[in-house]
């Protein structure tokens, strides 16, 4: 049986009704090993994914904890549905076929959506709707969600510092950098993992940019959050409002930053400090922006998809700009930038 036929069987079997030879469409993919389809037209139509057999329970991304025993997909959508957030509905799993049927969200991006819509808008929606699943799921936790087994630690955090000195600094330049250089950088990597892995952690998105989150009638629907785990509450900030796809003046993300600290006193009582809130976001973005830079290098070299290299830029000029906010970084910044003239 080809792709396309079995593409068909799974909504057939997912709504109860022949679809007939409804067209089949192979949607842009992201970084990831899962491929997504479009079958038929809509408002008649279904998204699949469709994953390979080695990673339906192993995440993508680096992390630690024991293997899952079901899906990470769904056993993390149980948790949001739970807590009242809008997440894709899932009509069929077909575990041994690697192949979920899913509701189809469109093509609306908050990506998209950010070309024709109110920006202020959108992004008071977002930044409110994070708060509001943080607040609730620091007051719900549950150890049967895998988010709850998991965590940006001082391991984790300075491992991602590295895969950026190894694709980002390395591979980039063509050059490593000297014996003495490399004890500084391990010894200034291994501090901000350190203090940054010193803050409360709580239920974390990971990935909470503009491509995963769709906005469909007017709702922001969150996709993608398989790899969820317990962070920091700037962090998920730091995705949305640092993105490497769609890049903000600091006065726009010093005003959504204080639209988060009102939200979630409005949702907890709970009244956060602006300044030190700030401050740690900003050591945030050096470690997460360093780690995508990386990261997109990694995946046009290693996974010889070079889609994301257009993103580095943007990428690094948050660290710049981060850096540019923390003396205390700036023999790091010096030099990182040896290296990468681009943080000059």
């Amino acid at each position: 049986m080809d792709l396309d036929t079995q593409l068909r069987a799974q909504v057939e079997l997912a709504i109860g009704r022949s679809v007939g030879a409804a067209p089949v469409l192979k949607l842009k993919g992201d970084a990831s090993n899962r491929s997504y389809y479009r079958v038929g037209t809509a408002p008649d139509s279904w998204v699949l994914m469709v994953m390979p057999p080695d990673s339906l329970k192993k995440s993508e991304e680096a992390s630690k904890g024991p293997a899952p025993t079901e899906l990470p997909f769904i056993n993390v959508h149980r948790y949001l549905s739970k807590l009242g957030v809008r997440v894709p509905k899932i009509l069929r799993f077909d575990e041994p076929a690697g192949m979920m049927v899913l509701e189809d969200l469109t093509d609306q991006t908050f990506e998209a959506a950010l070309a024709t819509g109110d920006r202020t808008k959108l992004y008071t929606q977002a930044v409110e709707l994070l708060a509001q699943l943080r607040a609730r799921a620091e007051k719900n936790p549950d150890p049967g969600c895998l988010a709850f087994t998991r965590a940006f630690d001082e391991e984790l955090y300075d491992w991602e510092l590295h895969h950026f000195r190894e694709w980002g600094l390395e591979a980039w330049s063509g050059k490593l950098p000297t014996n003495a250089e490399r004890a500084e950088l391990d010894a200034a990597f291994r501090r901000i993992a350190k203090e940054l892995a010193a803050a409360p952690r709580g239920f974390t998105h990971r990935d909470y940019q503009s491509r995963n989150l769709m906005v469909t009638k007017g709702e922001l629907v969150v996709i993608d959050f398989q790899d969820a785990l317990q962070g920091p509450r700037q962090y998920d900030l730091v995705a949305l409002l640092r993105d490497s796809y769609v890049e903000l003046p600091r006065d726009f993300v010093d005003a959504m930053l204080d639209v988060y600290i009102a939200a979630f006193a409005k949702e907890t009582g709970e009244k956060i400090e602006p300044k030190p809130f700030k401050a740690f976001f900003d050591l945030l973005t050096v470690q997460r922006k360093l780690k995508d830079a990386g990261r997109f290098e990694f995946i046009n070299r290693v996974k010889g998809n070079p889609g994301f290299l257009v993103s580095i830029p943007a990428s690094l000029r948050y660290v710049k700009a981060a850096f540019d906010v923390q003396p205390q970084l700036a023999p790091l910044h010096k030099l990182i930038a040896h290296y990468v003239p681009e943080l000059a």
